[in-house]
């Protein structure tokens, strides 16, 4: 199939995502017939850096042989069984995994097909808890300002992204929210952390006035993604932890974007040294290969729901719970992990990378240029209202995936990406400031 071919048929049969379809057909779709590590190529051999990790999913490259042999092996076995009555070994042992893994003591896996998915799990469960814990009036949620946590009605209920929440806003849940620590937002002679302490206050305010009704604080640890890779302080998740014990709150850790090394740990709850009640896992969980999502719980979050009435158990399910093929993508990318030392290997490249994007940091067009592990973020200064197409345009005609968000140009490339690699990227990077 040629490139223009697949765009037509495309047009004519797919609905988009986040898409305007009447825009997209005079804004060509990007054919994509293989990958290849962090390429794309498309039908005519073009090849193009996937610099976002197809929207932040993909941590080992496409096609890694590892991923491949792991679903070679399990497409011989077991396709898939519903998890409902039935179990299977690479559920049980990505469960175990993961509980070993994630900070604190969550030993309950709960699993769903995506990111949003895990979201409306824990709510779900943070709302039931505190009904069969008799204190059915916590019932409410607070979140971060500019918060994303998905784009299903329950979900979007904690989501404070006008784009995506303005026009569902009369489907959806009552949420409250608090403001953001963005390490932006910080004053003449005030750090990060003073701007996480500030944050912090605000959120103690609102949880002494309406704790009695609030069953959980949700937010995304150290970077929240969509509203602009917004950067703050771990002292504010400690402080968080904090407030939510002493007003019998649960926190929820939405580590969907985050986890899995992103932030430069495993889970960025660990550079807080803190751990959640609740913890949503999705996207690198099957390095970019299948959908999956997992929520961890708490032994005491667990406890509320075994009991002999059913109505009491937790409520929900899809098809492919747990599906096997997803389950063992997500133990092939556990066990490159633990093998290849990644999160040792990505400090060493996260340095390098941000070496070679200092003239990008210093470009007087640049403002707030910023990095927290394998995620680096800038925004871009008087930046015009076609500004996203522009960069995506420019750096696409140059074989370089970006995809801005509003103002802010961001990079999150899978973990294979090498010296030479980085400095093509800042050069590219650079090209398209200047235009």
């Amino acid at each position: 199939m040629s490139n223009d071919e697949l765009r037509s048929r495309s047009l004519r049969a797919v609905w988009h995502p986040c898409t305007q379809m009447r825009l997209q057909e005079r804004l060509p779709l990007v054919p994509v017939a293989r990958g290849e590590g962090p390429w794309l190529i498309d039908h005519d051999g073009r090849r193009i850096f996937d610099a976002i990790s197809s929207w932040w999913t993909n941590l080992f490259g496409h096609c890694h042989p590892r991923i491949n042999a792991a679903l070679a092996d399990q497409l011989g076995r077991l396709e898939h069984v519903m998890l409902a009555g039935f179990t299977h070994a690479p559920a049980v042992e990505l469960a175990e995994r993961l509980a070993a893994l994630v900070p604190g003591r969550l030993g309950h896996c709960f699993y769903a097909s995506d990111g949003s998915s895990a979201v409306e799990i824990a709510l779900k469960m943070s709302f039931h808890f505190w009904r069969n814990s008799g204190r059915p009036e916590k019932s409410e949620f607070v979140a971060l300002a500019g918060s994303y946590h998905g784009e299903t009605l329950g979900a979007l209920a904690v989501t404070d992204v006008a784009l995506y929440r303005d026009t569902y806003a009369p489907l959806l849940a009552r949420c409250r929210t608090v403001p953001t620590p963005d390490t932006r937002n910080a004053g003449p002679g005030e750090s990060a952390a003073d701007v996480a302490r500030r944050a912090a206050h605000a959120l103690e305010q609102h949880l002494a006035e309406h704790h009695a009704r609030t069953a959980a604080l949700i937010v995304e640890p150290l970077v929240q993604g969509a509203s602009g890779m917004v950067m703050h302080d771990p002292e504010y998740l400690r402080l968080a932890r904090e407030l939510c014990d002493r007003f019998e709150v649960l926190l929820v850790a939405d580590e969907i974007m985050v986890g899995f090394g992103r932030t430069g740990t495993l889970f960025a709850c660990e550079q807080a040294g803190v751990a959640p009640d609740l913890i949503c896992l999705s996207k690198g969980l099957t390095g970019g290969y299948l959908p999956l999502s997992a929520v961890l719980a708490t032994d005491g979050v667990f406890g509320a729901f075994y009991d002999e009435e059913v109505t009491r158990g937790f409520l929900h399910s899809h098809s492919y719970t747990g599906n096997p093929l997803a389950c063992r993508a997500a133990l092939a990318v556990l066990d490159l992990f633990a093998e290849e030392r990644v999160l040792e290997s990505n400090a060493t490249k996260a340095a390098r990378f941000t070496a070679a994007l200092a003239p990008v940091a210093a470009h007087p067009r640049v403002r707030h240029f910023r990095h927290r592990g394998m995620i680096w973020a800038f925004d871009f200064r008087d930046a015009p209202p076609d500004f996203p197409r522009r960069v995506f345009d420019a750096a696409l005609a140059r074989g370089l995936l970006l995809r801005p968000l509003g103002e802010t140009v961001y990079l999150m490339p899978p973990y294979v990406i090498d010296p030479a690699d980085m400095d093509w990227i800042a050069g590219v990077v650079g090209e398209v400031l200047d235009l």
